[in-house]
């Protein structure tokens, strides 16, 4: 008690260490790059959500399920039977078996909460989890708040100068190798790849699995792109390779299938030994996800081939896709030509910018890369997510060099972008 009566509050139960391990508690790019602090009229290139609805026979399986009564009730924590009997409809010539709805398949409240659950079922203390550069963001405090410890492996980004596709972004299995420890427990391959949209080829993916099979690891295959494949490049499951089903877990989602994000319906497919502990965790996370817009996932995935939805939507990224890079082209600019996902890394190392320019706090004292893009997004109108915040610290300053650009949006909003875009002209060196 002090001199005045007032009770000493300084010495209050202090927050998790998880939280600082995980950067949870650092701000992030997503509220520094937000619409709040950006120019109104700024075009929002930078988070990968898209700025158009759900294919309207998929919203209407939503509006139906809604109306009923079942639907609009508790799951069962596995998912709702037509979902799961959807994806494995879907999925069986897929994964080139008969995938079992019961002990093989679980709905998940987005893809996130399903790799959260899988690290809740399987990670002890100090366990390693190795994952690649870049990284979606999510899996560093996933991992760290289940007692994981994140082990970085870069990918190696092309060299200087020309054209580059992702393809050329590259593993060293060597570097690999080198990464695995007694305590490592878990391999997360992201393909294809956010943010450099690299789709793994299968020598890739066969090297990784010789090195799972041999230290005995699980793998996360984190397919959530899967339908978002460009150029004839072929997807390759790693759960196919020989012996990789029997320790793979393969992420997916309705939101980045059918437009739909913020629906947050994931799924997640592998072997009972996998998905039985998984289902344990979700049920204590989350009990049970939305249930009437797994009603509406099940319709889109029943009905996606005989529509030829996918098809169709891969053109129509392709197209959105052409639109920068024509412009990026036209420019003379150096990028990552993706082929899979929809994100193009732009090479902004050579943007010039004053050193007196207003800069805000949050963005000085990162990387030369939020300096970049939150000058782009100021001068030009359009905002990008600069790539060393997918990054560890160690590794920060390959991904310096890069702005992140999603194409998930309309093509009208595409073309205004471009046009701004233009504009960089006259700031690269």
């Amino acid at each position: 008690m002090s001199a005045n009566g007032v009770k000493d509050r300084s010495n209050l139960v202090p927050f998790s260490s998880r939280l600082k391990e995980g950067r949870a508690l650092a701000q992030d790019v997503w509220s520094i790059f937000n619409v709040a602090n950006l120019p109104s009229d700024c075009i929002n290139l930078g988070q990968g959500y898209m700025n158009f609805s759900p294919p309207k026979w998929v919203t209407e399986a939503a509006n139906e399920a809604l109306q009923g009564v079942a639907e609009n009730h508790y799951s069962h924590p596995k998912g709702r039977m037509r979902l799961r009997q959807a994806i494995k409809s879907f999925y069986d010539p897929e994964f080139n078996r008969q995938l079992d709805v019961e002990t093989e398949i679980l709905v998940t409240s987005g893809a996130n909460e399903g790799q959260y659950s899988v690290f809740v079922a399987f990670l002890e203390q100090g366990d390693e989890v190795i994952m690649f550069e870049p990284f979606f963001d999510q899996y560093l405090p996933s991992v760290t708040f289940n007692g994981g410890k994140p082990v970085y492996v870069p990918l190696h980004p092309p060299g200087s100068g020309g054209k580059s596709t992702s393809n050329e972004w590259t593993i060293d299995l060597d570097e690999l190798r080198a990464a695995i420890t007694p305590r490592t427990k878990m391999i997360i391959v992201n393909t294809p790849h956010n943010p450099v949209g690299k789709v793994f080829t299968r020598a890739e993916l066969e090297g990784i699995a010789a090195l799972a099979e041999e230290f005995n690891l699980i793998v996360m295959a984190d397919e959530v792109y899967d339908c978002l494949t460009f150029d004839g490049k072929e997807h390759v499951r790693i759960a196919n390779l020989p012996g990789m089903w029997d320790r793979t877990v393969t992420v997916g989602s309705a939101g980045k299938a059918f437009a739909a994000t913020g629906w947050r319906i994931g799924w997640l497919i592998g072997p009972e030994y996998i998905i039985r502990p998984t289902l344990a965790a979700t049920t204590r996370i989350v009990f049970c996800s939305n249930s009437p817009l797994q009603e509406a996932a099940a319709a889109g995935l029943e009905q996606a081939r005989q529509r030829g939805f996918f098809e169709n939507q891969r053109a129509e990224y392709t197209e959105r896709r052409a639109i920068l890079t024509d412009t990026f082209d036209k420019l003379g600019l150096t990028y990552t030509l993706p082929e899979g996902s929809y994100f193009i890394l732009l090479d902004i190392s050579k943007l010039k910018f004053p050193d007196d320019y207003p800069f805000p706090k949050s963005v000085l004292g990162r990387g030369r890369d939020f300096r970049a893009c939150w000058f782009i997004a100021l001068e030009l109108g359009v905002s990008s997510i600069p790539v060393s915040e997918f990054y560890c610290e160690e590794h920060a300053n390959i991904g310096e060099a890069y702005g992140r650009f999603a194409f998930c949006k309309d093509t009208d909003t595409l073309r205004k972008a471009a046009a701004r875009l233009e504009g960089l002209k006259k700031f690269i060196q």
